[in-house]
């Protein structure tokens, strides 16, 4: 998809014409409404999208007419969201998972006392999600909206589309207002735990008076003030690394929902033979450096807790830092990069912000960064710190920024090998895919220390973890999963979570996995959330789809693909990493 600069020059050159119809169609008037209106016929108004398609580069020029109307909505609501129903706003967004008590009661309620106040609403709900053009119309909302009131019951804590919807909103500075409906926020996943970091939570427990409650929420938006009592607390940034009283995992419990990371206590982590043991003879070593990979849901963040409490147990201090909740504009240039790193790691040590003492321009962010670690932060620890910083490939997409940063952990590295300051530093590097950005071999931490790439579950472990769940399975039903799902370990653990309940047998959930009906259906839809917002990934994808074997990509294409978890690498090619992806896209894939 095209950057800002690239989409600004693009859109100024448009006609007068090309940007009537274009302001007509983000309208969402119909092409007969448009072509009545302009004095066109219809056929008239299509090329003058398909002209315009064709000007910002969307869709394949085989393709007869250019025409992709959603991938060219999808590319306005994010770089020019304020086009989209001017005369209209869409001020406030209600979300919530399904249509249940009392979620729907709430959601009810909120929508009718906030028309009272002549407030315009957009409701995303498990309808329109499943809508044909759904997904586009919820992006765009979310891009356009004031404020997103997400109601959080124990289903959408564990649901991808509306840990997507938060952070959609939270990166266009929309205020979100979370409700948690009987769901304590510890049971959020772990993606939505980090980015409601600093915001007010509501909790439906705390006062059962639903009609209260949303009396309080509609004064919040009207007034844009937050005098709540029904805020149940603040979470900070520490709140987004899981906690667990019990570190001990008991010999029976009750099958566990999947919902990222795996509690430390959780008798349904498994553990993948040997890795742990070598990570944790790795941390234990001064100036250790571990390098994770493995696409997303394959249990990297999990891995990394036990990893800082391995060396939280030999007296190490330890942070968990994901670079997927830092805001966009964090990103903006390297020294303002470097400082929120360095007041970050500052915040996690409770010691004071002093950047302001030991940075100095003279001397270039890069110095400054070092110097603050160095003369400050390992100064003043009487133990060694272990930095896990997870979601690293957010990195990817500012590649000055990379280059350099990256540059100095493989630099911070090489310290400790010859001095003693360094060597309280271990780095636990956390990533998604192949790095695709231009570094100097000598200057990449992607290539020393230990690195350990995540498989997938063998058929011996589903079958153990079967057995977690209580399940007698022998190798056919395993075989069954496995063809469907292969080795994923979230979809493995979240199908024996709903057999084990009862819910549903294999051959049921075989049966309909991959359609809209289908338990995997948040999950899938989700990942047609993120190909809908990228269309040349979303071509490189069809050819994957269209090849029953091993098919060539551009790189970049393969390891953004790899990264979401929809492939699998082999050397230079790529493969559907399961058949539940190819059953489910190549019908939903147009």
């Amino acid at each position: 998809m095209m950057n800002k600069a690239e989409f600004d020059r693009t859109f100024t050159k448009l006609t007068p014409r090309q940007t009537e119809v274009l302001l007509k169609i983000l309208a969402r008037e119909k092409d007969a409404e448009i072509a009545q209106q302009l004095h066109i016929n219809e056929n008239t108004v299509r090329k003058h999208i398909a002209n315009i398609c064709k000007l910002f580069r969307l869709g394949d020029q085989k393709e007869a007419g250019f025409y992709h109307r959603l991938d060219l909505i999808t590319l306005i609501a994010e770089h020019r969201p304020d086009l989209f129903q001017a005369d209209v706003p869409t001020p406030v967004v209600i979300s919530y998972y399904r249509a249940t008590e009392p979620d729907q009661s709430l959601a009810t309620e909120l929508e009718i006392a906030l028309k009272r106040c002549d407030y315009p609403l957009f409701i995303a709900n498990s309808n329109l999600r499943l809508a044909s053009d759904g997904l586009q119309q919820i992006y765009a909302a979310l891009n356009q909206c004031n404020y997103l009131v997400v109601l959080l019951s124990q289903l959408a804590a564990a649901s991808e589309m509306i840990t997507e919807e938060v952070r959609v909103a939270k990166q266009g500075k929309a205020k979100i207002i979370p409700i948690l409906i009987n769901c304590p926020f510890y049971l959020l996943n772990h993606d939505l735990r980090g980015y409601l970091r600093d915001t007010p939570i509501y909790d439906c427990q705390l006062e059962p008076d639903l009609t209260l409650l949303v009396q309080t929420i509609v004064q919040l938006i009207v007034s844009g003030q937050n005098g709540s009592p029904f805020v149940a607390f603040t979470p900070s940034l520490s709140n987004s690394v899981e906690t667990t009283v019990s570190l001990i995992p008991q010999p029976t419990a009750e099958p566990e929902l999947p919902k990222g990371q795996v509690e430390l206590a959780s008798r349904f982590y498994m553990e993948r033979p040997g890795v742990e043991e070598r990570c944790f003879k790795e941390v234990a070593k001064p100036g250790a450096l571990i390098r994770i990979k493995a696409p997303r849901q394959m249990g990297k963040t999990s891995l990394t807790a036990r990893i800082l409490h391995h060396a939280r147990s030999l007296n190490y201090r330890s942070i968990a830092l994901s670079f997927q909740l830092a805001d966009a504009e964090i990103f903006a240039d390297l020294e303002r990069f470097l400082q929120w790193f360095c007041a970050v790691i500052a915040h996690e040590l409770n010691v004071p912000d002093r950047l302001a003492d030991y940075w100095q321009k003279i001397f270039g962010s890069k110095i400054s960064c070092k110097s603050y670690f160095e003369r400050y932060l390992l100064a003043n620890l009487k133990e060694p710190l272990v930095i896990g910083l997870d979601e690293v490939d957010r990195l990817f997409k500012y590649p000055e920024i990379a280059a350099d940063f990256f540059g100095l952990l493989r630099a911070w590295h090489e310290e400790g090998k010859t001095r003693d300051i360094w060597r309280k530093l271990c780095l636990v590097v956390v990533h998604s895919t192949e790095v695709y950005v231009p570094m100097d071999l000598h200057q990449s931490p992607f290539n020393v220390g230990l690195a350990i790439d995540l498989p997938e579950f063998s058929a011996s472990q589903i079958r153990d973890l079967a057995l977690r769940h209580e399940l007698a399975w022998g190798d056919t039903q395993v075989a069954q999963l496995m063809a469907m799902v292969g080795g994923h370990p979230y979809l493995v653990r979240l199908a024996l979570y709903h057999i084990a309940l009862q819910e549903m047998t294999l051959s049921e959930l075989l049966e309909i996995a991959p359609t809209d009906s289908g338990l995997y259906s948040d999950h899938l839809r989700r990942h047609l959330w993120t190909l809908s917002q990228q269309p040349k990934l979303t071509q490189a994808f069809k050819k994957v789809l269209q090849t029953p074997n091993t098919v060539q990509l551009e790189p970049i294409q393969s390891f953004k693909l790899h990264s979401l978890g929809l492939v699998k690498l082999e050397g230079n090619a790529v493969t559907i990493r399961c058949h539940l992806y190819r059953l489910y896209f190549r019908n939903h894939i147009n």
